[in-house]
């Protein structure tokens, strides 16, 4: 078993207005650099092989935390399409019961433009799967969209209904990976260290 851990970006001004990101080049908000200031890796993952995503607000959080990642293009945000930049609740009023059907849909959903929550997992799943090879602990940085597909494929949760845990996506979310790639859960909402002064 390999592990994984999962790191989502800091914030950007768009995580407070609430926008979908998907592949817009956001970088960390001026809140979100000074909330890595004070916080660094647990000493148990610090030492893990580092990947990111190419995205620059996840190669900014690499940066605060003092690593140099290697970058991979599977791990870049879920596309979210004609809905870059929207807020949720804004489509939920403009388009009514065909934004709902839409997400009902779970993994399926897709929106206008972009790709689905299971394209995400069809994407990932390669590069977990090199990573098992490897058999070298690895923490990726990332984001929301990567982590919760990859969250699902260890549950089996299907994106219907309520997830099966809470997750703090400004935590760690650890996972292990069998001789293929498929995750586990390991252990979840793991918290950064404080930065010692």
């Amino acid at each position: 078993m390999t592990t994984l851990a999962l790191l989502r970006h800091a914030p950007t001004e768009w995580n407070a207005e609430r926008r979908l990101q998907g592949r817009a080049d956001i970088a960390l908000s001026a809140a979100g650099r000074a909330s890595l200031a004070a916080q660094r890796l647990p000493d148990e993952v610090a030492s893990f092989r580092h990947l990111a995503s190419p995205l620059k607000r996840t190669r900014e959080t690499a940066d605060l935390l003092g690593l140099s990642p290697q970058i991979d293009d599977r791990l870049v945000e879920m596309d979210w399409g004609r809905y870059e930049g929207r807020a949720i609740a804004e489509l939920r009023r403009e388009q009514g019961e065909a934004f709902l059907a839409n997400e009902a849909r779970g993994l399926d959903f897709t929106p206008e433009g972009g790709e689905s929550p299971r394209v995400v997992q069809m994407r990932v799943m390669p590069l977990l799967a090199e990573i098992a090879g490897r058999g070298e602990p690895t923490l990726a940085i990332t984001h929301r969209g990567v982590i919760r597909a990859i969250y699902a494929r260890a549950t089996g949760w299907d994106m219907r209904g309520e997830a099966p845990h809470e997750l703090d996506l400004y935590a760690l979310q650890i996972f292990t990976l069998g001789a293929r790639g498929e995750p586990a859960l390991a252990r979840l909402n793991v918290p950064l260290a404080a930065r010692q002064v």
